[in-house]
């Protein structure tokens, strides 16, 4: 690392540290309540006092010269943009990895990836303190990452690397953007019962992360949704067993849910596991097509809720609809609801008796962008 990379990180790392206390949102609890007016009051001060330094950094940012950033035409909330194409004279980078490694260690700047047509096979881990970061492709159709480890794939200790090591693309660092490209898994579909083929296409494991027309492909378990506030529009999802899983709080609008299972899949694995986790997955306006036999969700969790409203679904949904786990104490601490979906699959009368038919008054706070807090940060 060079003397001016390292003075940069020390830098940034000042100003973290004398930053204000802030809020911030973890496992997709969202913590509520009264605060007192003092509390209130201090807050502000804080972050008065964290903007100032925040610009502080703006300003400094801007006065470098960077190899591969542009000058921000937005000068208050500046962003900058680094290409990645396949061809070495068509970017600055011909690898993701690469780009990403290029930012600051403690990245506050909106960076944007523009990321060229190509089929880019390669790994891909953006760590925490690199916030603010764009993935844009040339169109879902068009960029693809892609990988091929599963939860047995041995890693660099020799150990295998789990369902968490498995993600072709992971995302550790909050407030991530991602449109118009391809997350893929390369692992096959694995026969019903075999152990260890976890293969995740995409893992995003923070707070604040949204998703514009993606793809994520795969089989078993394609998107961990590990933990945080995420949203999904008019992306595709594909996959056999428990492939949309893990314990945030996520809103998918408008999205294509496909089942690739050769016999019995489930679409669903949310692993709520306290009645005090503001987490869940809801599905609005979205289609369930595929193939085989699928369940809308196992219950992972003892508290998992999963909601399908406005939703058509094909004739692959099991008339029971949901599974417990093995576990019937689970049926009675789960929620699992319809409200108003279509479709041979969306038939109410053979379901569980556990999950429920939304009336209008319930399902109202899982329709909307208020579901994830959405007017707070989308778009930022």
């Amino acid at each position: 690392m060079s003397k001016f990379s390292r003075l940069l990180h020390l830098f940034i790392l000042i100003l973290v540290l004398n930053s204000g206390p802030a809020l911030c949102h973890t496992k997709g609890i969202r913590l509520r309540g009264h605060r007192g007016r003092h509390h209130k009051q201090s807050n502000t001060t804080g972050v008065r006092v964290s903007d100032r330094q925040f610009m502080q950094w703006v300003k400094f940012v801007g006065s470098l010269k960077h190899s591969v950033f542009r000058a921000a035409k937005n000068k208050l909330f500046p962003s900058y943009k680094i290409t990645v194409d396949k061809n070495p004279a068509g970017g600055d980078f011909t690898k993701i990895q690469d780009a990403i490694d290029s930012l600051p260690f403690i990245n506050l700047v909106r960076v944007v990836i523009k990321v060229h047509a190509g089929v880019y096979s390669e790994k891909v881990n953006i760590p925490p303190l690199k916030s603010f970061i764009t993935i844009q492709g040339a169109g879902a159709d068009k960029t693809i990452v892609q990988w091929g480890d599963t939860a047995q794939t041995p890693g660099p200790n020799g150990q295998p690397l789990g369902t968490y090591g498995s993600a072709t693309f992971a995302v550790n660092s909050p407030y991530f953007i991602a449109k118009n490209i391809t997350f893929k898994n390369t692992a096959p579909v694995p026969p019903p019962g075999a152990v260890g083929k976890q293969a995740v296409a995409f893992r995003i494991s923070a707070d604040t992360a949204t998703f514009f027309g993606c793809r994520f492909l795969g089989a078993q378990d394609t998107l961990y949704d590990h933990f945080g506030r995420h949203y999904y529009k008019d992306c595709y999802i594909e996959g056999s067993v428990d492939f949309i899983f893990g314990n945030a709080l996520s809103l998918f609008e408008g999205c294509h849910v496909h089942a690739i299972a050769r016999l019995t899949g489930a679409l669903t694995a949310q692993n709520r596991g306290s009645i005090l986790d503001d987490t869940g997955f809801s599905f609005v306006k979205c289609k369930v097509t595929g193939s085989g036999g699928l369940y809308l969700g196992r219950a992972w969790g003892p508290f998992s809720r999963v909601v399908f409203a406005y939703t058509y679904m094909d004739n692959i949904i099991l008339p029971k609809g949901w599974y417990n786990w093995g576990d019937p104490n689970r049926e009675m601490t789960v929620f699992y609801g319809q409200y108003k979906c279509m479709g041979p699959g969306a038939s109410f009368s053979g379901r569980v008796p556990w999950s429920r038919e939304l009336t209008d008054e319930e399902a109202k706070p899982f329709i909307s962008l208020s579901f994830i807090d959405g007017s707070e940060w989308i778009k930022l």
